[in-house]
């Protein structure tokens, strides 16, 4: 027999539900019976998948603390994200196996179908805690109790191992069943071969009632006729039921028969032993098996809370505590587009807001309008999000956590205890104002009702004001006209009304905060069929006063819709108007952007054109410097006359003129004064190369073509500064740098001014050889730079480079 283990866990089950279950006890049972929250969790326990989350929605219950409905909610919105992520996700085949280990725990041995269940339940564990890890990132709050179930793989493979998928034991449970079950097949084997050869013996054609070996209470026999019971050497096990026929062990087969029947017994206690030893492993490991049950029913009830979302198109509203400020409660209930999750069909959304300017709302109208519901519905969503379950309303809608929600809504006579109708409505107002708080919300239907109007009404208002002192929130019902005029004298109170079409006189269900309702009773009567001869004699009845407040009313409310289509058009337009203007903002912005490029295009044209005349004037000087022809030389007067008649045109001055222009601050122009930043050498520039990228800089008596990242722009020198008190600075490690330059893979255009640039640098770091990598290629670049050498005037001489300096692909320039 195994060991068993003494396993110490601690249970840390559902900490959000420990805490709901703390925490639930003071909320009014009665109330959420009232508010039908028993039938929301009934809707969701039918969405989960196995019975320990069944159980679990079935006794879920609100809470006031703060943290675990938070917890509870983000719970629900990551399982909807993981719906949405994958459809088909969910907890696999676990099943409810808290009794069997319980009994194992009890040393009781179980059914092998039984042990099948568990190594089912621990497989889907295991495979539930891996997946979850995969997306620990995408639902972190999941996770969180998924990462807390504890696999098992070695009993989990020790079941598999033992028992196959159809609950029978495998030979490789132990080597003595595999041994057993072995000579079991070769004695039977025997046995067949033995019985076999009897009945196929001519002497026995005519005993046998037929040539077959059959079974009777586990031994093997042959069916002889009776009449040759005597002449047949056996033992009898049985007689068939007309007599006819007896079922007879042969003498000869009976040691074989008692070995199989041995052999058998020993195969049926070893199976014993194998279960028991399996059940005992599963009882030593019964807390955490339980454990994992516990919070793989959490992760169901997230997912069940998932799919109820989905079918109810729910989500997670706001929550918030109720905070006091100055002895002031600053609760605020939204609700925004809220729908009564147990109406059939497409209900109207409710929309209210209490807390911001009042903690009491009034809602009037008449009885076909909708005031129950909108109560109810006010009660239940509350409830629902107390217990962490989404909403049918928008996820904008705030909730503030009420200690506990009371409400006072039916109309229920107690016969035995014969209580009428305002007994029991006021047995339920004195139970609520006894257990509430002004963290409460407290929800009165048809406050003050079934009683003398005149006192129901005074005690309505003074029932009213004894919660506005506390400043709890409470929603009221009501057909008294009395307490409309309280609502609107009272500060701390507000009317509100269901929305009622004028016209067709049908309910639209649409709450109107701020103005109270008709009753509209004679002329809902009037379209019920009453007769109009009694309806006429009931408006002579009325008071002058009612039907002037009744009309009143009417034309609140034929304003209001009005006023709220109005507005509603205003709000079209306005979006409109904004659309329009980001339109504007998105094309001004666009105009703004192409405005600079054609002026940085310009610029950078301009650029190019200066730094051509100045490329041409430096070729001019090199041609009249050189020793040649005068047919060389004249044609190098003739350019130099070109290029200054275009500096002077009049086109020429215009390009030039940018002083209009918008340039960015730190860019290089023509006339700054800038400073060489490896040398310290300062100067003006002159001219500006291509697209920017190289300018040509005065320094003293000396003209030097740089990249324009390799100066800093600085402060004009005063002006009784001389021209020369320029200071040179050499860089050692700049003077590393500039020992060659390598143009391989340039461009030709390139080659010009990174050749020029590099040389006049590396003149002024005071080298006086310089090392130029060109590569073979085709030779162009390598014909560029020897056709520039020719002329530049830093040069004295070049060469080709010798075999250890590089060969053809270099050139060694001496300065």
């Amino acid at each position: 027999m195994p060991v068993t283990r003494n396993v110490e866990v601690e249970i840390h089950i559902g900490s959000a539900y420990n805490v709901v279950e703390r925490t639930s006890s003071h909320m009014d049972e009665k109330s959420l019976q009232m508010l039908e929250f028993i039938k929301i969790r009934e809707i969701l326990a039918d969405f989960t998948a196995f019975a320990v989350s069944q159980e679990m929605a079935l006794n879920l219950m609100p809470t006031s603390d703060r943290e675990s409905i938070s917890l509870l909610l983000r719970q629900s919105a990551e399982a909807r994200r993981l719906l949405s992520l994958n459809p088909n996700f969910s907890i696999g085949g676990v099943r409810d196996v808290r009794e069997a280990v319980e009994m194992a725990a009890r040393e009781k041995v179980l059914d092998p179908h039984v042990l099948l269940d568990i190594r089912m339940t621990l497989t889907a564990a295991s495979r539930l805690h891996s997946n979850l890890g995969k997306l620990s990132d995408e639902v972190p709050s999941l996770w969180s109790i998924a990462e807390q179930i504890t696999a098992l793989p070695h009993l989990e493979k020790e079941i598999g191992a033992c028992i196959d998928d159809t609950g029978e034991l495998l030979d490789s449970a132990s080597a003595k069943l595999a041994d057993l079950r072995q000579r079991l097949k070769e004695t039977r084997q025997r046995l067949l071969h033995r019985l076999d050869s009897i009945i196929r013996s001519t002497s026995m054609h005519a005993m046998l009632q037929e040539p077959i070996v059959t079974e009777r209470e586990g031994r093997y026999v042959v069916p002889i006729k009776v009449e040759f019971q005597g002449e047949f050497r056996g033992i009898v096990h049985d007689v068939s039921n007309s007599g006819a026929t007896v079922f007879i062990e042969p003498f000869m087969a009976v040691e074989i028969g008692n070995n199989l029947r041995q052999l058998a017994l020993e195969e049926k206690r070893e199976i014993q032993r194998i279960l028991a030893h399996l059940s005992a492993e599963v009882g030593s490991f019964h807390e955490i098996i339980v454990r994992n049950l516990h919070l793989i029913a959490e992760l169901d009830l997230a997912l069940t809370k998932a799919r109820y979302a989905e079918k109810m198109k729910a989500a997670e509203p706001h929550v918030d505590l109720i905070g006091r400020e100055d002895g002031v409660n600053s609760a605020v209930l939204r609700i925004i587009d809220a729908r009564h999750p147990l109406l059939r069909g497409e209900a109207v959304p409710l929309t209210v807001e209490i807390g911001t300017d009042f903690s009491g709302l009034i809602i009037t109208g008449p009885n076909t309008g909708g005031k129950t519901v909108a109560l109810k519905t006010i009660g239940l969503l509350t409830l629902m999000v107390q217990s962490g379950l989404p909403i049918p309303a928008s996820e904008e809608s705030c909730f503030p956590i009420f200690d506990s929600v009371f409400a006072d809504i039916g109309d229920e006579q107690s016969i035995e205890q014969t209580l009428s109708t305002f007994s029991w409505h006021m047995g339920n107002i004195v139970r609520i104002i006894r257990m509430s708080t002004h963290n409460s919300l407290v929800l009165l239907d048809e406050l003050g009702a079934s009683t003398d109007p005149s006192e129901g009404a005074a005690l309505a208002r003074a029932i009213l004001l004894h919660f506005l002192a506390r400043r709890t929130l409470v929603v009221a019902t009501t057909h008294y006209g009395e307490l409309k005029v309280f609502a609107h004298s009272t500060s701390g109170l507000q009317n509100a009304s269901l929305e009622f079409d004028p016209v067709t006189l049908a309910p639209t269900y649409h709450l109107m905060v701020g103005i109270p309702g008709g009753s509209n009773a004679l002329a809902i009567a009037s379209r019920l069929g009453l007769p109009a001869e009694i309806i006429a004699s009931a408006e002579e009845m009325l008071s002058a006063g009612t039907a002037e407040i009744e009309t009143l009313l009417a034309d609140l409310a034929r304003e209001k819709c009005a006023t709220r289509n109005l507005r509603d058009v205003l709000e079209k337009e306005k979006t409109e108007i904004s659309n329009l203007k980001d339109a504007l903002d998105h094309e001004l912005r666009e105009l703004k952007d192409q405005r600079h490029g054609i002026l940085r295009e310009a610029r950078d044209t301009i650029a190019r054109e200066a730094a051509n005349l100045q490329k041409a004037i430096r070729q001019a000087s090199s041609e009249l410097r050189k020793k040649g022809a005068n047919q060389s030389i004249e044609k190098a007067r003739e350019s130099l006359d070109l290029v200054r008649e275009q500096l002077t045109s009049p086109m020429w001055q215009m390009k030039a003129d940018t002083s209009d222009w918008s340039v960015e601050a730190d860019s290089i122009a023509v006339g700054d004064h800038v400073r060489l930043i490896d040398t310290n050498l300062t100067g003006v520039v002159i001219a500006l190369g291509h697209k920017g990228s190289q300018i040509e800089i005065q320094a003293g008596q000396t003209k030097i073509s740089v990249d324009v990242e390799s100066v800093k722009k600085i402060t004009p020198p005063e002006k009784n500064l001389t021209p020369s008190s320029y200071t040179v600075q050499r860089n050692p490690t700049r003077r590393r740098q500039l020992l060659e330059l390598d143009l391989r893979g340039k461009r030709a255009d390139e080659v010009e001014s990174e050749l020029d640039s590099y040389l006049n640098d590396t003149s002024l770091s005071g080298l006086r050889e310089a090392r130029i990598i060109h590569g073979y290629g085709t030779g162009v670049v390598r014909q560029i730079v020897r056709d520039m050498l020719v002329s530049h005037p830093l040069v004295k001489s070049f060469r080709s480079g010798e075999m250890d300096e590089g060969g053809g692909g270099v050139t060694i320039v001496e300065l």
